[in-house]
């Protein structure tokens, strides 16, 4: 019997999670290049051929000592203010990456709100409820899982609030 690596069959904790409770997912794999001049997020877009809103990145941040996991568009950057408050913070500032990457068992890049190593409140951009399926990292730069937003805030526990700003 050959055994399949994570990278050919997309096994990484994200896929897994989704598998393991029946969600409806779409997965769509594409050539990283590690010299493109586009943002990871900005990359994925394109490669995979949805427009940028419907794409989203996985941002950590420390909210008064605690990471917070916010989910906001590609094209968008994360209002730490706004997250602050939906997490019932006051203070926000965005996590570093060594910190993200060991709390999440992910690198920068391909960090997946899903099948995180430990799970940490959740937040997804209200922008998302916009869309029947939204894009979010599948656990590896190269990946990516198509899936409702609904499906998304009922595995992450998350909650959806305005934290995208221009």
């Amino acid at each position: 019997m050959v055994k399949k690596t994570a990278r050919a069959s997309h096994g990484t904790p994200a896929v897994v999670a989704l598998e393991k409770a029946g969600v409806q997912h779409t997965l769509h794999p594409y050539e990283h290049d590690p010299s493109s001049d586009l943002s990871y997020g900005m990359e994925a877009a394109e490669a995979i051929g949805v427009d940028a809103p419907q794409v989203f990145k996985t941002l950590l941040a420390d909210v008064d000592g605690k990471l917070v996991v916010g989910i906001v568009p590609v094209d968008r950057k994360l209002d730490l203010k706004a997250l602050a408050r939906a997490a019932g913070g006051k203070k926000a500032a965005m996590a570093e990456p060594a910190a993200a990457e060991r709390a999440t068992g992910y690198v920068v890049g391909g960090i997946s709100p899903l099948g995180q190593k430990t799970r940490h409140l959740t937040v997804l951009d209200e922008s998302a409820e916009a869309y029947d399926v939204v894009y979010v990292s599948g656990g590896r730069r190269g990946l990516d899982i198509g899936l409702a937003p609904s499906a998304l805030l009922t595995l992450t526990a998350g909650r959806t609030a305005p934290i995208a700003r221009d």
